[in-house]
């Protein structure tokens, strides 16, 4: 048998092809879902996939459902056994990214409250490479600026308002750069368009806080742990002005699906000599090794699963 790709569906386990919602679909009409991106991460000497951080995005998966009032029936254990279960089940040996999406089911429209539709959760997995495409990015700073808190709370994986960074990213990519980047409504650099953004000036590493609305990320959080534990910089959490950009040293962006890809041009301004810089490239090395269990020291990180091939 060949590997393929399944679906965790309405509470079975099921080929992606039959994995369908109805077009009246709450969530379709209007965005009401919460996501992850997941990593599974293929080890060749071990014949396993390492899953990067379960745990933790099934965390942030549970907040973002009480904000939308997501009931679904599983918990961040069950969640994480769903996930083990369904990869293995897939078959593959390659990197895979996975999706887990609570939404509401409803087939409902012309409905606005929430604590009247039903939710469920659904997960699939598929085979991924390269995200962005390249293995240094040039950027630009897009005219379209982040969603404020009070309008949506961008520090959760909600799924309208991956519109803004659709919008974002397109505009990038049709002007001829890799990816975009977003501004607050203080006009403070925000982040990618899917992904967190850090500068590296004179030794020191720096972040925008979350309060600039920016999402927490799962890889934002593991390479400031790592620069600072293995690397000893000092990692600042500061508004981060537009101009600072173009004058620091280095300038790179990580994400579950972007990993920690280097910056080495912004607004048609290089960053520094126009290449990776050395502290990008050691927190690079670092990452990559963690996030496929080749660092025992960081292996509680890593959920193993164990490809197989089962009948359907």
């Amino acid at each position: 048998m060949s590997p393929m790709s399944y679906a965790f569906f309405r509470g079975d386990y099921v080929p992606l092809s039959e994995a369908k919602v109805s077009i009246m679909t709450h969530a379709l009409h209007y965005g009401t879902g919460v996501f992850e991106g997941i990593r599974g991460n293929w080890n060749e000497e071990n014949g396993a996939i390492y899953i990067f951080r379960l745990r933790e995005h099934y965390e942030r998966l549970l907040r973002g459902c009480r904000l939308l009032m997501l009931d679904i029936p599983y918990s961040l254990e069950e969640l994480c056994n769903i996930t083990v279960e369904m990869v293995e089940r897939c078959g593959f040996s390659e990197d895979l990214y996975i999706r887990p999406l609570a939404y509401k089911s409803a087939e409902k429209v012309a409905n606005l409250k929430l604590q009247d539709l039903e939710s469920d959760f659904c997960l699939l997995a598929v085979p991924f490479g390269s995200y962005l495409g390249t293995d240094i990015l040039r950027c630009c700073t897009s005219s379209w600026r982040r969603v404020d808190d009070p309008m949506i709370p961008a520090r959760f994986k909600i799924s309208g308002i991956y519109v803004n960074s659709i919008l974002a990213k397109t505009e990038a990519t049709l002007a001829g750069f890799d990816e975009a980047i977003i501004l607050n409504q203080d006009g403070h650099v925000c982040e990618g368009s899917g992904e967190n953004l850090f500068l590296v000036s004179d030794g020191k590493i720096y972040t925008p806080p979350i309060e600039d609305n920016v999402l927490p990320g799962i890889t934002r959080d593991t390479v400031m742990q790592l620069a600072q534990s293995e690397l000893g910089l000092e990692v600042l959490e500061t508004h981060i002005d537009r101009s600072q950009i173009y004058i620091s040293d280095e300038c790179f962006l990580t994400g579950t699906a972007a990993h920690l890809t280097p910056v080495v041009e912004v607004d048609n301004r290089k960053i520094n000599d126009g290449t990776v810089g050395p502290i990008s490239a050691k927190l690079q090395k670092l990452y990559f090794d963690i996030v496929v269990g080749r660092n025992p020291k960081y292996i509680h990180w890593c959920t193993v699963a164990t490809p197989r091939l089962v009948s359907v």
